[in-house]
């Protein structure tokens, strides 16, 4: 079986937050402090979280996740784009989990008590590519069993709650660069399909919404 990129990720993120878990000093050279950023230019910390997680929970769920959506998101990322489709589902990935942390960067910069860790946000942009390519796809499933929740639906409301959730603040959930990570992944979606598709990723979305209201 050939290794996926998808796979390949999970695989490093595993055994990099597999180490972390273990050691106390890779963990806090890895996790994303943004004053650390601002202060000593530690850019690379922007990308580092993403490969560690608080727990076995925490790295269980994103990667489940990750994987659920990621194997199909890259496999259509190969039919729109061809054979550079795997690069740029690469690239997604991996710029999302700096994109999706921009605004926590300028919100704690000099919050010397923060501190951010996970793949959510670059997960979040995997999973609004899937849902941007296929709208209708029912996901009503994962959070409750037999009911049908078209994918465009679940995004909107996700993003609604995540909004809603950020704003309320406390919690150890960072709802910004889950936010930010889904808009992300659309955002990439659309400007990749301009320079790289024959195919108006747009137009097909829309006219998938369509059919499903005169259906």
């Amino acid at each position: 079986m050939s290794i996926t990129i998808t796979l390949a990720l999970i695989i490093i993120t595993c055994l990099v937050s597999f180490g972390a878990f273990n050691n106390a000093k890779v963990f806090d050279e890895l996790i994303f402090y943004p004053p650390a950023v601002a202060n000593d230019r530690q850019y690379y910390r922007f990308f580092t979280c993403g490969f560690i997680h608080a727990n076995y929970m925490h790295l269980g769920f994103n990667m489940y996740s990750f994987w659920i959506f990621g194997q199909y998101v890259e496999k259509e990322f190969f039919w729109y784009f061809g054979e550079k489709g795997k690069w740029l589902y690469l690239l997604m990935y991996l710029s999302s989990l700096f994109f999706c942390l921009l605004p926590t960067y300028f919100k704690n910069r000099e919050n010397y008590n923060y501190r951010s860790l996970g793949a959510s946000g670059a997960v979040s942009a995997v999973i609004f590519a899937f849902i941007f390519l296929n709208p209708l796809q029912g996901l009503g499933i994962i959070i409750i069993p037999n009911i049908y929740i078209p994918g465009f639906i679940f995004g909107i409301l996700y993003l609604v709650l995540s909004t809603v959730l950020d704003r309320r603040g406390g919690g150890q959930v960072n709802h910004s660069a889950h936010i930010w990570g889904a808009l992300y992944g659309i955002a990439f979606l659309l400007v990749a399909g301009l320079l790289f598709s024959d195919h108006n990723i747009l137009m097909e979305f829309v006219s998938k919404i369509r059919s499903h209201f005169n259906s």
